[in-house]
């Protein structure tokens, strides 16, 4: 299970955040998983919680995962294409000259924070 080494990396940037902004308590972190990027969100969420309960800067955190779709390109007809329907092989011209366009990221898009009251 790798998603344990990625949700210590996660929170090791929002901490660098944090530090760097002068922020005392993280609310939420929004995640975007691409489709393909072999992380299981569902198991991402379930170590999240164990490991940011023990960051006093993160207890009680919620992780967000938006799921960005896969969507692969092909270069001899110009078109892309939905990848986990059609694979490698693109369903407008049968051709295999394609690339992952978008949907294997891992990316922290969001962090939010409690606001201070005064």
């Amino acid at each position: 299970m790798h998603e344990l080494g990625i949700v210590f990396y996660i929170i090791r940037d929002v901490k660098k955040v944090a530090e760097e902004n002068h922020v005392e308590r993280v609310s939420a972190v929004v995640m975007d998983i691409g489709e393909v990027s072999t992380v299981v969100p569902h198991l991402l969420t379930d170590c999240w919680r164990w490991a940011a309960d023990k960051e006093e800067l993160l207890k009680g955190c919620e992780l967000k995962c938006n799921i960005i779709p896969a969507v692969t390109w092909c270069d001899d007809c110009k078109q892309e294409y939905e990848t986990v329907k059609h694979g490698k092989t693109c369903p407008h011209c049968h051709s295999e000259n394609t690339w992952l366009l978008r949907g294997n990221e891992v990316e922290i898009r969001e962090i939010q924070v409690e606001e201070l009251r005064c």
